[in-house]
């Protein structure tokens, strides 16, 4: 259903003109053929949402190159791909939100100091999925181990 919507994005972005769209769904088209191709499988939504989620944090490591470089053009270009691909993207939790479920994580776990952090780590992530970042998860996590 996702590998459809991408491929209508990206007759519309082509219709309008809209060269940031196009590129920017075009890209995350060739990273789920080249996954195809390589592993022979059919990629299903979610590993797409997943292929997504890997661009996205990508980008934002990119931007911040860009700003030690002063590329401001670069930066507003990024940010509208990030932009574009969050379409794609379930509802990201706010930081609440990811509070609450990573102390049912830490809870269910008996988690009690950072040494533990990589096992509550690994069980927020495959909770959590797509709709958090894993440096938003660390962030949290770290905050509330300690």
């Amino acid at each position: 259903m996702l590998k459809e919507k991408l491929m209508n994005d990206l007759k519309d972005a082509m219709r309008e003109k809209d060269e940031i769209k196009k590129n920017t769904v075009q890209m995350v088209r060739a990273a789920i053929l080249q996954i195809e191709k390589d592993k022979g499988i059919t990629v299903e939504d979610e590993k797409i949402i997943e292929i997504i989620a890997k661009e996205v944090k990508g980008k934002k490591d990119a931007i911040q190159d860009f700003e030690k470089g002063g590329r401001q053009d670069l930066i507003e270009q990024t940010n509208k791909e990030i932009e574009i691909l969050q379409e794609y993207l379930p509802k990201q939790l706010t930081k609440e939100e990811l509070k609450i479920e990573i102390e049912k994580v830490i809870n269910d776990l008996g988690a009690t100091s950072m040494k533990e952090m990589g096992i509550v780590m690994k069980e927020a992530k495959a909770r959590i999925g797509a709709t958090a970042d894993g440096r938003t998860i660390n962030e949290v996590v770290k905050e509330l181990l300690n």
